[in-house]
């Protein structure tokens, strides 16, 4: 049985050019709200934020936005969370978004996305948590980051053991299969001082 009691969800302040991105944004959303899961995001109501959240709140779901002074206006921000944390800082809502949650998700995005996610994958290799962080891969969205991931490690540039750090999985399903059997890894030091 999964420890997870609110799941942290980044993901893009748009829709995407394909109906699969807010599909799939719109079940996990669902499906997280079915398993009484709480939801910590960026706290917009517009791309796939807006998506996810309205379609957790419709089923009854716990869903706590964080979202900064600066960015309530661009972004929209959702006026009928459970909760909404506005902030000073990108900075301060990361680190409050991290707080609150007991493990991470990526769905398609763009820079903020990208940034939330490696954030907080180095977090997990610095030992500043040992959270569950994992990419629901849509339509293969993030098969060239993967790609990337593998030859960081084939290059000398990430250690195989921290490459595990982000797991990938392609179906909400798959997802909670994941989180259900996740065990926080054992990790050495992520630097080696004789390459100092």
């Amino acid at each position: 049985m999964s420890a997870i009691r609110r799941l942290c969800v980044f993901c893009g302040s748009n829709r995407g050019t394909k109906p699969v991105y807010e599909a799939r944004a719109k079940e996990l959303g669902r499906e997280l709200a079915r398993r009484k899961i709480g939801i910590v995001f960026g706290g917009g109501n517009i791309g796939l934020m807006g998506a996810l959240a309205d379609a957790a709140l419709a089923d009854g779901g716990d869903v706590t936005g964080v979202i900064p002074y600066g960015l309530v206006a661009r972004e929209v921000a959702h006026a009928h969370l459970t909760k909404q944390h506005v902030v000073r800082s990108m900075h301060e809502r990361k680190a409050l978004m991290a707080e609150l949650s007991d493990g991470f998700v990526a769905l398609p995005g763009g820079y903020g996305t990208f940034e939330e996610l490696f954030e907080i994958v180095t977090w997990a290799q610095l030992g500043m948590h040992r959270k569950p962080v994992i990419v629901l891969d849509v339509e293969d969205y993030y098969a060239p980051l993967f790609e990337l991931l593998d030859r960081g490690v084939r290059e000398g540039f990430l250690k195989r053991e921290n490459r595990g750090l982000v797991a990938r999985v392609t179906s909400v399903a798959a997802l909670f299969e994941h989180l259900d059997r996740f065990v926080a890894p054992e990790l050495e030091a992520w630097i080696d001082a004789q390459s100092t």
